[in-house]
């Protein structure tokens, strides 16, 4: 597993992942016809992620609500690994996969042919109760799959995911310990309630002291305002806050996000809340 050291040697100090959140992919919905329109699009925020100075890239489909709980379906397991391989011929950055709403086996399986360094996991262990319903954490089957097809793939995975609740009396402490110790998760992600909303600054608090060595992630809300309040994250994932009105990632945008993430880790340092080799 990954420790603070570690992800900070692979993907960076203070490390920021933008999101290149898909339009609709074929077999969805809200499809529109046309995968050339989904390449394009894609390629064009991984450029500005790139241009921004982001540390690597989250593919997700996000356009493909509403999603299903677990499985998803051949024509989106290709269509990902499509567009992935399209954007990986024009920007090269490290980055990851997430199959929404839950479904790590293809998420692996999409990493393993394209070369993702990581997976992101909405409900890795427990369970958590969304808008598909309840939703049961497969990390045993999760890490053998990952054993036979794609064993140097990171599994980033949520603590209480954006847009879902967890049981009552659910203790954030020892589900986090859980989610590392016995899930074997390399790098935990809090979030807020949903898309584009922060995480209380205190569960950061709280899930660091529960895990004192795991490279923690804030994995919604992140913005220029608020990186401060999130110093001693290892990392982000961020989407909206990165995008013009239009709903594409603007560059300047992305450029004004990290600069405040990074910095917020230099002042936190600086005043004793991190360790040297963290």
């Amino acid at each position: 597993m990954l420790t603070r050291q570690t992800f900070a040697q692979r993907f960076g100090r203070k490390a920021i992942f933008g999101m290149v959140h898909l339009r609709a992919l074929p077999g969805s919905p809200l499809y529109d016809g046309s995968i050339d329109a989904v390449i394009d699009a894609a390629v064009a925020d991984a450029r500005a992620i790139r241009d921004g100075g982001c540390d690597g890239i989250v593919f997700e489909n996000f356009g493909d609500r509403p999603f299903h709980k677990n499985r998803v379906e051949a024509v989106t397991i290709a269509a990902l690994t499509r567009v992935i391989g399209e954007v990986n011929r024009d920007v090269s950055l490290p980055f990851g996969v997430n199959v929404l709403r839950n479904d790590p086996r293809a998420a692996l399986a999409i990493a393993a042919m394209t070369g993702a360094t990581f997976i992101r996991i909405n409900v890795h262990t427990g369970v958590m109760f969304t808008d598909q319903g309840m939703i049961e954490g497969e990390a045993s089957e999760t890490l053998r799959v990952r054993k036979a097809i794609a064993p140097d793939v990171a599994i980033f995975a949520d603590h209480f995911v954006k847009h879902a609740i967890p049981p009552p009396g659910a203790d954030p402490v020892q589900t986090a310990k859980d989610l590392r110790h016995r899930g074997l998760a390399d790098a935990v992600i809090i979030s807020g309630a949903e898309t584009g909303s922060a995480p209380d600054a205190d569960r950061l608090r709280v899930v660091r002291e529960a895990l004192d060595d795991t490279p923690i992630l804030i994995g919604s809300g992140l913005t220029e305002s608020n990186a401060a309040q999130f110093a001693d994250a290892d990392g982000a994932i961020v989407g909206t806050s990165l995008k013009a009105a239009s709903g594409m990632v603007d560059a300047s945008l992305v450029r004004r996000v990290v600069g405040a993430f990074k910095a917020s880790g230099i002042r936190h340092q600086a005043s004793g809340g991190l360790k040297p080799d963290a």
